[in-house]
């Protein structure tokens, strides 16, 4: 049984600058099967957009999304935890602050994503949870 968020995270992130538009992101996530992509600048992780940011913060306002930069559409207020944490540290920051996903850090740099999905197929793959985090969505 897995014990560290380095264990069950996913590796090798998605990452995009902040001046990349949501339509790009939005194919990036279509591409690749992702429901969350890191916004970095340079090396340093300064943002998450969800699939819900893009359509919550940006397209329902209008615009055109080949223009808006995701530098609006991200959350900023980061939540991180290191590959080395356990898997209970995940789940309480999850729990406390109300997320889906975090993104794993090891000394500065983004290295993975850890998600709601995730652990629920680590600690219980029978339940309806784990069910669906194993599940390939429609495309």
């Amino acid at each position: 049984m897995a014990r560290h968020v380095r264990d069950i995270m996913t590796g090798h992130p998605a990452t995009v600058e902040p001046q990349t538009s949501v339509a790009e992101v939005a194919r990036i996530m279509r591409d690749e099967d992702l429901g969350a992509v890191l916004v970095t600048d340079g090396d340093r992780l300064c943002g998450v957009v969800t699939d819900r940011d893009i359509v919550v913060r940006a397209v329902s306002w209008g615009g055109d999304p080949e223009r808006i930069t995701v530098a609006g559409a991200c959350s900023d207020e980061l939540v991180t935890v290191g590959p080395d944490e356990g898997l209970a540290q995940a789940v309480e920051l999850m729990r406390e602050y109300s997320v889906r996903r975090i993104p794993v850090v090891d000394h500065g740099q983004p290295v993975g994503i850890v998600s709601l999905g995730d652990l629920a197929m680590e600690r219980d793959p029978e339940s309806a949870l784990g069910d669906i985090g194993a599940a390939r969505p429609d495309a």
